[in-house]
């Protein structure tokens, strides 16, 4: 038997009460997926709020359902954030897709120097931010997370390391790097902030600003991966080397 669909609302309804799904959340449960009335659903928050709930009705492009079960799932510890620089085309929303399939807590997109995609602060840089934003959505709607990664606004190198000087601790994934992944220091809990560079590399300067305030540089392995899927092979031996994947 496969796992109930997911759907998010704004706020979960308490045991016994009713939910509604309407708009778009209503409409590929009741058009798309066609879901009739007796078939059990997953609700959530994206704020680690779970319920298991029981179709009543469906009408066009609206579902009701009563709340059967609820529970409040804690963040893993260590609080994961990738710091991804921008990768031109589509396959920045796929390093998005593949680090929350893979468990991301958060993403910052990072204007490295090196980027060939480079965001504006017009229109053409808030509709790229919002792809990335709904393809973490949907990503955590796919695998049925109870929290959904919040996408932050773009950050130069300056910023990404203000956020590395505040973190628990911070690795910087580089081809170049002598220690490995398996072997850098891991906070229990905090923000473990994950740093991955563009296509074309990130900089010396970069790496010695970054280190310069507490990043520590790591090489996942003996190959070169692509920017758009470093961050989810390193994210599963995240789940490994911590206690992220015990719970």
């Amino acid at each position: 038997m496969s796992t109930p669909p997911l759907y998010l609302l704004d706020e979960l309804p308490p045991v016994g009460g009713v939910a509604e799904l309407e708009g778009a959340e209503g409409r590929h449960a009741a058009t798309v997926r066609r879901i009739r009335a007796g078939e059990v659903v997953l609700l959530g928050d994206g704020r680690g709020g779970r319920a298991i709930a029981e179709v009543s009705s469906v009408g066009g492009d609206r579902l009701t359902a009563l709340v059967t079960a609820r529970q409040q799932l804690p963040p893993p510890q260590p609080r994961v954030v990738l710091a991804q620089a921008l990768v031109k085309g589509d396959r920045g929303e796929l390093a998005v897709e593949l680090a929350t399939e893979a468990g991301v807590d958060a993403v910052l997109p990072w204007r490295a120097s090196r980027c060939v995609a480079q965001w504006d602060g017009g229109a053409r840089g808030a509709r790229a931010l919002q792809r990335w934003r709904s393809t973490a959505r949907e990503a955590a709607k796919q695998t049925r997370r109870a929290w959904v990664p919040e996408v932050g606004d773009a950050v130069d190198t300056a910023g990404l390391a203000k956020r590395v000087e505040a973190a628990a601790g911070a690795l910087v994934l580089h081809e170049a790097a002598e220690s490995p992944l398996a072997t850098a220091p891991l906070p229990a809990d905090g923000e473990l902030l994950l740093v991955v560079g563009p296509e074309g590399g990130i900089t010396e300067a970069e790496l010695a600003e970054l280190c310069g305030v507490g990043a520590v540089s790591v090489r996942l392995g003996p190959d070169v991966l692509r920017a758009s899927t470093a961050a989810v092979v390193a994210l599963g031996a995240l789940g490994v080397l911590t206690a992220r994947w015990s719970g």
